[in-house]
């Protein structure tokens, strides 16, 4: 598309914040009157006609003004917004919600419901991947006969506990001498790493190692065999908010969004894509590629602990939603969850 002249640029972003505002077609006389320039409102309707045929604008049916089209909001978001910092209120609020002592499961909690608090919209926290999670300590307790408690601690403090079924039982000492060894190869290391390892290490001779790695060998398989939770956790908060929202009425439409939110699998998709890019991602409308969405934007941003990223948040709600400010909110959320789980496993 040919760049905008500095006029149509103007009343563009002057219709779309317009719109944002009072969700009312913006007719022509209002623009005149808004957009700050010297124009006509003849001329005003030459440069609305412009910027329909582009495909930024249409015209409902019921009604002489003009509203934003997807392809007008992503000129504005990319091109025409600019986006206002928090408030000193709105930051100390989320500083404080994430700032308590929580553990990492309450934090990602916490994390949701303040996206949908601040923005009254829905919020969402992709918790990080088990397989991205950092080793930091494990142990293991015999319980009975073969079956061992492996209590798994990752960076961020979350306690993974699982029995598994060895090959023998072993000792006390024997299993002291086990975690030891997993303790001094593998802290640091995120667990898909340490799985790779393991596997490698499995495939050398086993009379060869020492006793120590023989039994951490026998732990691993239990361990790693059928890993639960490999896949993300999604937590939603917020949904109602969007049921009063007139653009997101339509009943079938709206059955679709609930659905997603029910089942998250597509969202689940959506963020772990986002994990790939570095900032704020913003998709209107179809660009999500999910059905369900089409008449709905998602901001998103990732998470990082110790500088390495482990999930995604973001904000769902309609294409006419307030994008200065929601970006900001999730890009600051976003922050401040990854510094409030990296301080909880230092803790």
């Amino acid at each position: 598309m040919a760049a905008l002249s500095y006029r149509s640029e103007a009343l563009l972003k002057t219709l779309i914040e317009r719109y944002i505002s009072d969700g009312q077609p913006v007719g022509s006389r209002t623009l005149a009157k808004q957009a700050g320039l010297e124009l006509s409102p003849a001329t005003v309707r030459n440069v609305m006609a412009d910027l329909e045929e582009l495909g930024l604008i249409s015209s409902p049916h019921t009604s002489a003004g003009r509203v934003p089209t997807a392809r007008g909001y992503r000129v504005f978001v990319d091109s025409l917004i600019k986006v206002r910092p928090l408030n000193v209120t709105e930051l100390r609020h989320i500083e404080g919600e994430l700032g308590a002592s929580q553990d990492p499961q309450q934090l990602v909690e916490t994390a949701s419901a303040l996206l949908s608090q601040v923005t009254r919209l829905a919020g969402l926290v992709m918790a990080p991947k088990a397989e991205q999670a950092v080793f930091r300590q494990i142990e293991f307790l015999t319980l009975s006969a073969n079956r061992i408690l492996v209590i798994l601690i990752t960076l961020d403090g979350r306690v993974h506990n699982r029995i598994i079924q060895a090959e023998r039982a072993y000792s006390a000492a024997e299993l002291v001498e086990a975690s030891n060894y997993f303790n001094r190869a593998f802290a640091g290391m995120s667990l898909t790493d340490v799985k790779s390892a393991l596997l490698a290490e499995m495939q050398r001779d086993s009379e060869a190692m020492q006793a120590a790695v023989r039994i951490a060998m026998d732990m691993a398989r239990g361990i790693f065999a059928h890993e639960p939770g490999e896949g993300a956790e999604l937590v939603v908060k917020g949904e109602a908010n969007l049921l009063n929202i007139p653009e997101l009425g339509d009943v079938h439409k709206l059955r679709k969004l609930l659905d997603a939110f029910s089942t998250k699998h597509d969202l689940l998709l959506l963020l772990d894509q986002c994990m790939r890019v570095n900032g704020v991602q913003i998709f209107i409308g179809q660009e999500s590629g999910y059905l369900a969405l089409e008449e709905c934007s998602v901001v998103t941003a990732p998470y990082r602990v110790d500088g390495q990223v482990v999930g995604t948040l973001g904000v769902i709600g309609p294409t006419r939603m307030a994008y200065d400010q929601v970006i900001a909110i999730v890009d600051v959320t976003a922050r401040l969850l990854g510094g409030a789980l990296s301080a909880d496993g230092r803790a």
